[in-house]
This record gives C-alpha cells, structure tokens and sequence, in this order.
C-alpha cells in the first residue's frame, strides 16, 4: 500500500506525523520489516511491544497502515503545542501506572469499540539498558477487558539509535518484526483469578520474546 492511500483514511494532523515518522525512519534508520500481513485490515485490535526508546511508538505506528491510538502520561500534558499536538492525534492521558486508570481504561475501550487499534508496551516503560523487563498486569487487564486480538511486535536496535541515556545515533538500522495475532482464547484465563492480569500479560511478552530478526539479518 503507498503511503498516500495509508494517510487517505488518517485524520489530517494523524496523517501528516504519520508520513513524517514513516520518512524519518525510511532515510535516517531504515532497517527489516516483517510480519505486516499480521495486521488486522479491519476491526479493532491491540499492539503489544518491547519498549527500549521513544522512538518505538512513533516508528511501530509508521509501518500501521490504519490510524491507531497511543497511550502517554498525563504529566505530558502541559497547555501549548505538546497537549494540542497529542489530543490531536488521539493520544490518551494515563496515570503512570496505567493499568489502573480507570478513565483511560474507559477511554481505550471506547476507542476498540470503534474499530481502532492501539499500541501498548507491556513492560511500562522504557528499558534502562536494553534488555527486555519483566510485564506488568496493565496490558493484560486492557486486553482481558477488551477482548480482542493483540498482534505481538518486537523492535530491534531502537536502544542503540536512540535509549535511555543515550545519544541519538542517526544511521543506526531499526528492524520490526509484527508477529501473528494472538486469540483472547490464548491469552485469558479467567481460571487463574487475582493473577488473571498478570497472567495474560506473561503470554502475550512471552510472544513477543519469541520473535527474532530475519536469518539473513542476525550476526
């Protein structure tokens, strides 16, 4: 699909940031996508990542070609362009720990309900030197409540262009690997009680820990 067509269907500020973050990274950190027949062509469904630097929402989104919603802290929020900017683009304000707001939960439901999509990162928050953290119940209570598909993705090398402290390294190739949806049947176990939650998040990171570079990509 060209990216005229993806952007055609996109709200117009969504559009526009999303040819830009799909340039940005096609020009200064192209690396191997794969996987983007997993994608749900239609109907809504969840995006479930590693998460090793800010470029990773912005550069997993660019490859969707469907307008999805983020998450972001509501700290972010803070008048002028930045709040503009994210209410534009359908950002939804959380509480640090997410998995527990209560109105962001309403308003993620809402948005499935619409037939959207949205990404989420399992670990919480960004890795402080590049190895994968342990889930948190948050993912596997929006996905237990929710009841849809949730296409795991595994982003690699966005530490090194760009982590937690660290410099922005243009030129460094970041690959995306978008694994096969995952069944609420295979995630949820309503057996498993208090650690429901926790339990779906295990499986769906345990997916996404699965999956790896092309072979003609690993050293």
């Amino acid at each position: 699909m060209s990216q005229a067509l993806r952007q055609a269907d996109m709200q117009l500020v969504y559009g526009f940031f999303h040819y830009l973050a799909y340039m940005i990274y096609s020009v200064f950190f192209r690396g191997e996508v794969s996987g983007l027949e997993n994608l749900p062509a239609k109907g809504s469904f969840l995006i479930a990542a590693n998460h090793a630097s800010f470029l990773d929402p912005p550069f997993i989104g660019s490859q969707v070609p469907r307008q999805i919603a983020y998450f972001a802290r509501k700290t972010l929020w803070k008048g002028g362009f930045s709040s503009w900017w994210l209410n534009e683009v359908g950002t939804i304000p959380v509480d640090r720990d997410g998995g527990q707001d209560v109105s962001a939960i309403k308003r993620v439901l809402k948005a499935l309900k619409d037939d959207k999509g949205l990404i989420l990162f399992p670990e919480g928050t960004r890795t402080a030197d590049g190895h994968l953290q342990t889930p948190k119940a948050g993912v596997g209570l929006i996905a237990c409540r929710a009841q849809v598909p949730v296409v795991p993705v595994r982003i690699f090398g966005s530490f090194r262009a760009y982590g937690k402290g660290q410099p922005l390294r243009l030129g460094t190739p970041v690959s995306i690997v978008f694994g096969e949806p995952i069944r609420p049947s295979v995630y949820d176990d309503p057996s498993a009680g208090k650690e429901r939650y926790q339990v779906a998040s295990s499986r769906i990171f345990e997916r996404i820990t699965e999956l790896t570079l092309p072979v003609h990509l690993v050293i």
